[in-house]
């Protein structure tokens, strides 16, 4: 009897299309099934005594929706100054969560054959929110846990 070889649930294998963006020069892609709208800048509220990854709550048609700072969320420096972040609305479980980043990129297919672990550069937080890695043209998309991002 041949026992099969462990599987990460944590990061399962996947493909088909994902919705490119970039994020302090690195490319990051979440599964297109995810993303809700993208919109040009929004105007933030605050919130008193909010984690530092939640930067304010965006009035969305009526409806409030938290915004997350995915540059804090990755370890990565804040926004230069004099520049706007792009929201990515994502849902899941039927709730809306937007994403700041830095711009919008293509809507790629990825081929699941074609996904690797994350690379070993990656350290802290940003290896925990990295589900692994696809090798486009010269640039190394990196598949974003959309659920551990946002989650606390």
């Amino acid at each position: 009897m041949t026992l099969a070889p462990p599987v990460d649930e944590a990061a399962p294998v996947i493909g088909g299309q994902l919705a490119t963006f970039w994020l302090d020069g690195d490319l990051y892609g979440v599964e297109v099934a995810h993303v809700q709208e993208v919109l040009r800048s929004q105007g933030l509220t605050r919130v008193p005594l909010a984690p530092t990854a939640v930067a304010g709550l965006i009035n969305l048609r009526g409806q409030v929706v938290t915004a997350i700072e995915l540059r804090e969320r990755l370890g990565r420096p804040p926004r230069p100054e004099g520049t706007d972040a792009v929201v990515i609305v994502v849902r899941l479980h039927g709730e809306a969560v937007s994403l700041l980043v830095d711009a919008i990129a293509d809507v790629v297919d990825v081929d699941p054959s074609d996904f690797e672990a994350p690379p070993d550069t990656l350290d802290g937080s940003a290896r925990e929110l990295i589900r692994g890695a696809f090798k486009l043209r010269g640039q190394l998309l990196l598949a974003l846990d959309v659920h551990k991002a946002v989650s606390a």
